[in-house]
C-alpha cells in the first residue's frame, strides 16, 4: 500500500494523509480517526526516510531513458529535469538500454530509491508482449511517459500525434509532384510502427498504391543509412522524394544524394538539433518536446498534489512540420 491507496480508500488527498502521519492538527478528529483506520486495515506502514520532509515524499523523481547520448532522449532529459527542479523536486536519471531485464532492474532501483513518481521517456518501455511489470510498478509510484502510450493504471501518458504529422508530410510532398516517396526507418518501436503507418496512411488517402521496395529499414548511424540508400540508386529504385523516422537517417540520406549530385525533397522527424545544423538545413517533423515534457512535469505534479483522478490518463498534441531548405513550406512557394 501507498500513501496514494490510502488518500483514496478515505477519499481525501495525500496532501490531508500526510497531516495525519505528521501529527497536524489542521485535519478534523473524525478525518483523523477515518485515516487511522484505514492504514491499520490495509496494514500500511509510511516510508520512515519520507516522513521527514513533510509529505510522505522524498521529493525524488526518477527518470528513465534508453540512451542519452541520443539527441532526442538528451533534449527530453534535459526540459524534465528543468521544470522538476523550478518545482523543488530532484531526479535519479538512469539509462537502461533496450534489454527488457535491465529496464526491469532499473525500475525496482527507482522503488528502491524511494521516488515519488518514475518518468519514462519515449516508446521502448512498451513492450509488444506483456507490461505486467510496469503494471505492477505502477500500483506503487505513478508512471507518466513521454510520447509513449501505456494503457494501465496510475499510468498517464503524453505523446505527439506523430502519425497526423507523417501523414501531413506524404500530402506535401505529393501535393508538390513527389509520387515516389522512399520512407527510411530504424526501428519498429511503438514510435516506429506508428510513424510507418502514419506512412501508409498517407499513401492510401493519396490514392498511391504502397511499394514495399519504398519501405527500408537501416541502422540509425550515418552510414549505414548512406549505404542504403546507395544500394537502392544502384538498384535504380525510383523514388523522388524521402521521408524518414529519425532526423540523424535524414541527414545520412542526404549525404548519399548530394556524392550523386541529386537534390529531392528530404524531410526528418524529431526536430533534433541535426536537423538545424545539416547542410541543406533539414526539413523536420516536430514532436514538440517543447511541450510535452511540461506537460508530463504539470501531470506529476497534479498527481502527487490531488491525487490519481486529478490529470487524464492520455494527452495527445499535434505534431507540426518545420520547414526548412531540404523541402521548403509549399504554402509559401511563388
Amino acid at each position: 500500500m501507498t500513501i496514494y491507496d490510502i488518500a483514496k480508500a478515505c477519499g481525501v488527498s495525500i496532501a490531508t494523509v500526510s497531516r495525519v502521519l505528521n501529527g497536524s492538527d489542521k485535519v478534523s478528529d473524525k478525518t483523523r480517526q477515518k485515516v487511522l483506520q484505514a492504514m491499520q486495515d490495509q496494514n500500511y506502514s509510511p516510508n520512515p526516510f519520507a516522513r521527514g520532509l513533510g509529505l510522505n515524499s522524498m521529493k525524488m523523481v526518477g527518470i528513465l531513458c534508453t540512451d542519452v547520448s541520443d539527441a532526442f532522449y538528451a533534449k527530453a532529459v534535459s526540459l524534465v529535469e528543468h521544470d522538476l527542479r523550478e518545482r523543488g523536486l530532484d531526479v535519479i536519471l538512469g539509462c537502461t538500454g533496450e534489454e527488457l531485464e535491465a529496464k526491469k532492474k532499473y525500475l525496482q532501483l527507482m522503488l528502491q530509491k524511494h521516488v515519488d513518481a518514475i518518468i519514462l521517456i519515449g516508446s521502448p518501455y512498451r513492450e509488444e508482449g506483456s507490461n505486467a511489470h510496469l503494471e505492477e510498478v505502477a500500483k506503487k509510484v505513478p508512471i507518466i511517459t513521454i510520447n509513449s502510450l501505456i494503457e494501465l493504471p496510475n499510468i498517464y501518458c503524453v505523446l505527439c500525434d506523430e502519425v497526423s504529422g507523417i501523414k501531413k508530410a506524404v500530402h506535401e510532398l505529393v501535393d508538390s509532384d513527389c509520387r515516389e516517396i522512399l520512407y527510411l526507418f530504424d526501428r519498429l518501436s511503438y514510435s516506429g510502427t506508428r510513424k510507418l503507418q502514419g506512412y501508409r496512411d498517407g499513401l492510401k488517402e493519396c490514392g498511391i498504391k504502397n511499394s514495399d521496395k519504398l519501405v527500408c529499414q537501416a541502422d540509425r548511424n550515418l552510414a549505414a543509412v548512406r549505404e542504403t540508400v546507395e544500394k537502392l540508386l544502384a538498384q535504380h529504385v525510383p523514388f523522388s522524394a524521402i521521408l524518414c523516422s529519425e532526423d540523424v537517417l535524414a541527414v545520412g540520406a542526404q549525404k548519399a544524394l548530394s556524392a550523386h549530385g541529386m537534390k529531392i525533397p528530404v524531410i526528418g522527424c524529431n526536430n533534433s538539433v541535426l536537423a538545424e545544423c545539416a547542410t541543406p538545413s533539414l526539413t523536420s517533423i516536430d514532436n514538440r518536446l517543447e511541450i510535452l515534457c511540461p506537460a508530463a512535469v504539470d501531470v506529476l505534479t497534479k498527481i502527487l498534489e490531488s491525487g490519481r483522478d486529478a490529470a487524464p490518463s492520455k494527452t495527445i498534441y499535434p505534431a507540426i512540420i518545420v520547414h526548412r531548405e531540404s523541402f521548403p513550406d509549399p504554402s509559401t512557394a511563388q
